[in-house]
């Protein structure tokens, strides 16, 4: 049978799709591109937003437009969420929750034996999730999920609720995976997670130990890091970090807000004073090191003067990139009962102010590398003799090669900036 998963969302979803693929693979499923042309269609969901939601049912609805008759699964974070709410996307002939990974193909050999449409969301529970992926298809890039869970509840998020509280991938394991991975070839590992700050908080363990783990394998060139919350990375675990030289120096480091009082009603476990704090740390610790982050703009209760703090804060700070997006309410949450809500217009214009600045970041940014020769791993082609990839602080960079260099490291010159990269010369 013929299957076709279709990922919503961020890298941890995208890595347990890639353990779907293999277990389907594994079990007689073959792989499939094509929506119209395959047996089963799944849908692994995204809900942090409202948007997310939206673009969950449009795509259940699109894939059964496509194919009247495969079997439609929705899995993921919306439907552990909102289990009513998925419920009632009819198209969906199986639902599955976050914890009940394992249920897959049986879930869907039982709908085909019974053709009786199968709600199956059950609570997370209190163990890591057992999987492992070392075949990436399509990927130059290896990624482990490492932890998944969340302990914060900021105010305005979803996330402990679609993803349970924070559980860490055993040591022993992440060895294993990361052997395998590195007999297949791939140079560099990204870590991720959902709250990947707090990875071993549970069992003595730190951030610092998983990093070490994946530094120690030959084959493996670069470790990376996904997305971090601030509140864990004191200066011993920088220092920490620091001296694992494979480590990549790019810090993705959630911010939200600039603004100390915003910061307060978001429910986050830091100021600005101590996000500087990290930030100087991270750039006494690591040369050239790019810091991005995500800034929320339009939260409940965000004046004017509030909002232009958190825009001073992120220009004071000069982020590499951010990713701008306005709050959206999901219930359940407590902001979603706070008064001071924000209406579209003002979310809209903020939106835009934060994008332009982010812009002009950016570019700095990438000035500032301009002259530099750095190591760059190039992903793939992206025009006729024209190769795309990243430094070791993810400065994207497109370089002219008559031979294929896909999936290879080589040393570049930074030449010139065009837009959303840089132009470089390979160093042969």
């Amino acid at each position: 049978m013929k299957v076709k998963i279709i990922t919503l969302g961020c890298k941890v979803n995208q890595y347990e799709s890639q353990y779907m693929m293999k277990s389907l693979v594994s079990s007689g499923f073959s792989l499939s591109e094509d929506c119209g042309q395959s047996d089963v269609v799944i849908v692994n969901s995204c809900t942090v937003t409202a948007t997310s939601d939206k673009k969950v049912r449009q795509t259940v609805h699109k894939a059964r437009r496509e194919n009247p008759l495969a079997v439609i699964v929705l899995t993921g974070c919306m439907p552990q969420a909102f289990p009513e709410a998925a419920e009632n996307i009819v198209e969906a002939d199986i639902v599955l929750g976050n914890s009940n990974r394992a249920f897959l193909i049986p879930r869907i050999r039982q709908f085909l034996s019974s053709r009786r449409r199968i709600i199956d969301i059950e609570p997370h529970g209190d163990l890591f999730e057992p999987m492992d992926v070392i075949d990436f298809h399509g990927k130059t890039r290896a990624s482990v999920k490492i932890e998944d869970g969340c302990n914060q509840f900021c105010s305005y998020c979803i996330i402990p609720y679609a993803r349970g509280r924070v559980r860490s991938k055993p040591l022993d394991d992440l060895k294993s995976e990361l052997r395998g991975i590195s007999g297949k070839g791939y140079k560099e590992v990204v870590l991720t997670g959902i709250n990947l700050s707090a990875y071993g908080q549970e069992n003595g363990l730190s951030l610092c130990d998983a990093v070490k783990a994946a530094c120690g394998y030959d084959s493996i060139k670069r470790v990376r890091l996904g997305s971090l919350e601030p509140e864990r990375l004191s200066a011993e675990v920088i220092a920490r970090l620091g001296r694992q030289r494979k480590l990549c120096p790019q810090f993705h480091l959630s911010l939200q807000s600039g603004c100390d009082e915003t910061l307060k009603r978001m429910n986050r476990k830091y100021d600005t004073e101590v996000y500087e704090q990290i930030v100087c740390d991270i750039r006494k610790t690591f040369g050239n090191a790019a810091i991005t982050t995500d800034i929320m703009v339009g939260f409940p209760g965000e004046t004017d003067a509030e909002f232009e703090k958190s825009l001073n804060f992120a220009k004071k700070i000069g982020f590499a990139k951010i990713h701008v997006f306005a709050y959206s309410r999901r219930p359940g949450t407590a902001a979603d009962r706070f008064d001071g809500q924000i209406g579209p217009k003002v979310k809209e214009e903020r939106s835009h102010e934060m994008i332009a600045a982010a812009q002009t970041l950016k570019e700095n940014f990438f000035k500032h590398q301009m002259g530099l020769r750095e190591p760059v791993l190039f992903e793939r082609a992206c025009a006729e003799g024209v190769y795309e990839g990243y430094t070791e602080n993810y400065t994207p960079v497109h370089a002219e090669s008559a031979a294929d260099i896909s999936g290879e490291i080589i040393d570049a010159v930074i030449s010139g900036v065009c837009g959303d990269y840089c132009t470089g010369t390979l160093c042969l």
